[in-house]
């Protein structure tokens, strides 16, 4: 039996996940801004809930909805809701991402996604861990086709890419009228290429607020900065 994955505030079960928690999702749930206090918030692929569980700790948000395909992962994301302090303000649908936006005509202001990235050739004997990390199940343009659907004018969309597709997906967004108004590079060490890219949209152009963050000086030794975005979740920080 795996044990659930606990948090400061809440804990959450993944054993049926194929996507387990990883730091991908624990910076863009932490790093996120909710400065706009959004009254409403969208969750694309939920997988284990963790990203809208994080939301809840840090926010006020009313309405917290999350979507996900996956039927094990969508029933452990009720789950995860359900024993958590927020449960009255999360919601978890099971469905496609065309699906919900065919069946609802809501604005969000907070969008928050954590996609799959990997569209190489090969697949995995597992079904549900195919779905979960390739990206076919959840094409970039159909994320973008869904945020200029619910976003509302005040509102913010946050996602977490692989470094090399930042550009791409920054120029898909224009193409909708949304800018990036903050993008964290994320480094493993000092010495490491920058492997993810955290980057925040709106409708606003601004002036780009770019910064970069280190997670380890060395193995298990985490920087000030990860510390200092981390700590209100993870036990050891």
């Amino acid at each position: 039996m795996n044990k659930p994955f606990t948090f400061k505030q809440f804990s959450i079960n993944q054993d049926r996940c194929a996507m387990k928690i990883g730091t991908d999702g624990v910076l863009l749930g932490a790093w996120t801004s909710v400065k706009h206090n959004p009254f409403n918030v969208l969750d694309i692929g939920a997988g284990t809930g963790l990203l809208s569980l994080m939301i809840a700790q840090r926010s006020n948000a009313e309405q917290i909805e999350a979507i996900e395909i996956d039927d094990d992962a969508f029933e452990q994301c009720v789950e995860n809701f359900e024993n958590s302090p927020w449960n009255d303000r999360l919601f978890c649908f099971h469905a496609s991402l065309l699906e919900y936006v065919e069946a609802v005509d809501e604005k969000f202001d907070l969008i928050i996604c954590n996609p799959p990235f990997y569209s190489e050739d090969y697949k995995t004997h597992s079904k549900s861990r195919n779905l979960a990390r390739f990206s076919d199940a959840m094409p970039m343009e159909h994320i973008v086709f869904a945020v200029i659907h619910f976003l509302s004018k005040k509102g913010r969309f946050s996602i977490v890419l692989p470094h090399g597709k930042e550009k791409e997906f920054i120029e898909e967004a224009s193409l909708i009228g949304l800018f990036p108004n903050r993008i964290l590079r994320v480094k493993g060490n000092a010495e490491s290429e920058i492997k993810r890219s955290l980057i925040e949209f709106s409708y606003q152009e601004t002036d780009i607020n770019i910064s970069e963050l280190i997670i380890e000086t060395s193995r298990d030794n985490y920087t000030q900065d990860y510390i200092n975005l981390t700590k209100d979740f993870y036990l050891k920080m």
